[in-house]
Parts: C-alpha cells; sequence; structure tokens
C-alpha cells in the first residue's frame, strides 16, 4: 500500500489549502483514511478521518473549518483547510488501516501512513 500526500504549501492566515492523499496498491473503498499533523517538537495529532461509507470525524482544533473528504473513482482523499491559523503549522500526514475498521482517532489505529506535506500558515 501506498500512500502520496500533496497540497502543502505556505499560505497566510486565514487563508485555505486542500490536501490530496493517493493511494495505490490495494482496493480503496473499504478502508478508513485518517489525517494527522505533527508540529516541530510536538507528538503526532489526529486531525480528520473519514470511514468507507463516508463518515467523518474531526479533532476540536479544526471542526468547522477542515472537511475531509474521498473519492472512491480516484482512490483519493482530501482535506480542505480553510481559515487556517499559524498553529495549523505542521507536517501532515494521511494514513490508513491494513484491515477494513472504523476510524480511529489514535495513530495505533493506523498501519499505512504516507510521507508528509508540509503545510506552512504565516501570522
Amino acid at each position: 500500500v501506498q500512500l502520496q500526500a500533496s497540497g502543502g504549501g505556505l499560505v497566510q492566515a486565514g487563508g485555505s489549502l486542500r490536501l490530496s492523499c493517493a493511494a495505490s496498491g490495494r482496493t480503496f473503498s473499504i478502508y478508513p483514511m485518517g489525517w494527522f499533523r505533527q508540529a516541530p517538537g510536538k507528538e503526532r495529532e489526529f486531525v480528520a478521518a473519514i470511514s468507507w461509507n463516508g463518515g467523518t470525524h474531526y479533532a476540536d482544533s479544526v471542526k468547522g473549518r477542515f472537511t475531509v473528504s474521498r473519492d472512491n473513482a480516484k482512490n483519493t482523499v482530501y482535506l480542505q483547510m480553510n481559515s487556517l491559523k499559524p498553529e495549523d503549522t505542521a507536517n501532515y500526514y494521511c494514513a490508513t488501516a491494513a484491515v477494513p475498521r472504523d476510524v480511529g482517532i489514535n495513530p495505533g489505529s493506523y498501519d499505512y501512513w504516507g510521507k508528509g506535506t508540509l503545510v506552512t500558515v504565516s501570522s
């Protein structure tokens, strides 16, 4: 299973970015997908997740600003990030599980990880 995240960049506070994560190597549609982020010197934290049937979960810190979605025909999951804040600055990672399961909010719930894409929000 390969995951490739993209879409990061530098944006001013209040701006928007859309991250993409393309999956390959197996059937995409039946597995949960998660987004996590890690800022320098901090632990990896949950951002958002989407189940195989479209159910979504968000960290409180991003609720109302970020939207996770998936396009099973394109084997891709997205993270639309609006009203970005400097504290959203981090490397963002997508992840998926080895077996079909409910979405999780802990990194241990996921078995495959993509390389991060850096999001920098300037004040």
